[in-house]
C-alpha cells in the first residue's frame, strides 16, 4: 500500500493487484495519483485493460445489470469549451456507476473571474474524487493536474482528445477485432484528433495514413519522438485511403478557429470523405467521425449515413470507455 497523507478522502488501488483502500482521511500521494491527460498516459497493457473493462461494463449495461463501483464518489466536470457528447457521456456514466456529478463552466465558477487555475485545482480537488476538464491549451489542463489531489481527465484540449480515441479504438475492436497491423486513414485537419490517433498507433501497433491540405499539415516538431513508420503522410487523400481498414475525419474548422472558416472551406474542398474515397479502402473498412458532422463538407451524407459508418456506435461507446477509465483511475485494476 502506498503512503497516504491525512486530509481529504479518496479510494485508490495499487498498480499490480486489487488492493482496495478506503480511509476516511486519506488521499493518494503524488506517486500513486494517476491522471489521463493524453492517451500515452496509459501503457499498452493498461489501455487494453481499460478497453476490456469497457466491454464488461457495456455488457452489463445492455443486460440492465447494475454496476456501481463508484458509489459515493463525486465527479466534477469543468467546461471551458461547449459540449454535448462529453457532458452527457461523463454525467450519465458517473450516475450509472453510483456516483454523483458537479457541472462547472466559466460563467458559474471563479474560473471566469480570473482565479488562478492552480487555486481552482486546489479547491475543487479537496471536495471531489475525480475531475474531467474540457478546455483550450493542454498546458492549462496540465497546470490544473499538477495542483490537483485527485485524478484529472482530459475531456478535450486543442492538442489532444484521448477519450474520443478510446471510444473509436473500442468501436473498431468491437466490430472488426484488433487494430494491430492494420491501416487507419486520417483525412482532413491535423488537429487534436489526428495527434491522438498517432499516439494510438504507437500504443497498438498500427499504421496511420494522414492526408491534410497544404498549410494544415502535421507539425514536424510534434512528430520528432514518433517511431519511424508509424505515420505516413500523403498529399492525395485517395492515396491515403488505399488499403485502409478504417477511414476517419473531423470538421474542417475546430472550436476556436471559427474566424478561418471560409478560408478552410476553400483549402479543404478536396478532402471530403466521399464514396470514391471509401472505395479506395478495404471492402470491410469502417468510417468514423467524432461529431458534430457537416454533411457535404468533411464527409458526404452517403458515407456518414451509409453501411460502413459506425459513428453512432462511437457516440454510445464514449459512455462505456469513460466509465471504465474513471473506474481504473479511482480503483486501479479489478480482478
Amino acid at each position: 500500500m502506498a503512503d497516504t497523507q491525512t486530509e481529504g478522502r479518496a479510494v485508490w488501488l495499487g498498480t499490480d493487484n486489487f488492493i482496495e483502500c478506503i480511509m476516511s482521511n486519506a488521499v493518494p500521494t503524488a506517486d500513486s495519483l494517476r491522471h489521463f491527460l493524453q492517451l500515452q498516459d496509459l501503457s499498452t497493457d493498461e489501455l487494453l485493460y481499460v478497453l476490456e473493462r469497457a466491454k464488461l461494463i457495456k455488457d452489463k449495461f445492455k443486460r440492465y445489470e447494475p454496476h456501481r463501483p463508484l458509489h459515493d464518489r463525486t465527479l466534477a466536470m469543468v467546461f471551458e469549451k461547449a459540449s454535448t457528447r462529453t457532458r452527457v457521456s461523463f454525467e450519465a456514466g458517473m450516475y450509472q456507476m453510483g456516483g454523483s456529478v458537479i457541472h462547472l463552466t466559466t460563467t458559474d465558477s471563479q474560473l471566469g473571474r480570473s482565479e488562478p487555475i492552480e487555486d481552482t485545482a486546489r479547491v475543487v480537488s479537496r471536495m471531489v474524487d475525480i475531475v474531467m476538464i474540457r478546455t483550450f491549451e493542454q498546458t492549462r489542463l496540465e497546470t490544473f493536474a499538477a495542483h490537483s489531489r485527485v485524478p484529472v481527465i482530459n475531456g478535450l484540449t486543442n492538442e489532444f482528445h484521448p477519450c474520443q480515441i478510446l471510444a473509436d479504438v473500442f468501436t473498431y475492436i468491437e466490430a472488426r477485432g484488433s487494430l494491430t497491423g492494420k491501416i487507419v486513414a486520417w483525412v482532413g485537419d491535423a488537429n487534436n484528433m489526428a495527434y491522438t490517433w498517432i499516439q494510438a498507433a504507437e500504443l497498438l501497433g498500427f499504421t496511420l495514413h494522414v492526408s491534410t491540405p497544404t498549410g494544415y499539415v502535421l507539425q514536424q516538431k510534434r512528430l520528432s519522438s514518433v517511431k519511424t513508420g508509424v505515420v505516413k503522410e500523403f498529399a492525395d487523400p485517395h492515396e491515403a485511403c488505399k488499403g485502409a481498414h478504417l477511414v476517419t475525419t473531423d470538421v474542417w474548422t475546430s472550436m476556436g478557429y471559427e474566424s478561418e472558416n471560409e478560408e478552410r472551406r476553400t483549402a479543404f474542398a478536396d478532402w471530403c470523405v466521399d464514396q470514391d474515397m471509401m472505395a479506395q479502402a478495404t471492402p470491410e473498412a469502417l468510417f468514423m467521425h467524432c461529431l458534430p458532422a457537416h454533411r457535404g463538407e468533411e464527409v458526404a451524407a452517403a458515407v456518414i449515413d451509409g453501411p460502413q459508418s459506425v459513428v453512432w456506435d462511437e457516440v454510445e461507446n464514449r459512455l462505456h470507455v469513460q466509465k471504465a477509465l474513471m473506474e481504473f483511475l479511482l480503483l486501479g485494476r479489478l480482478s
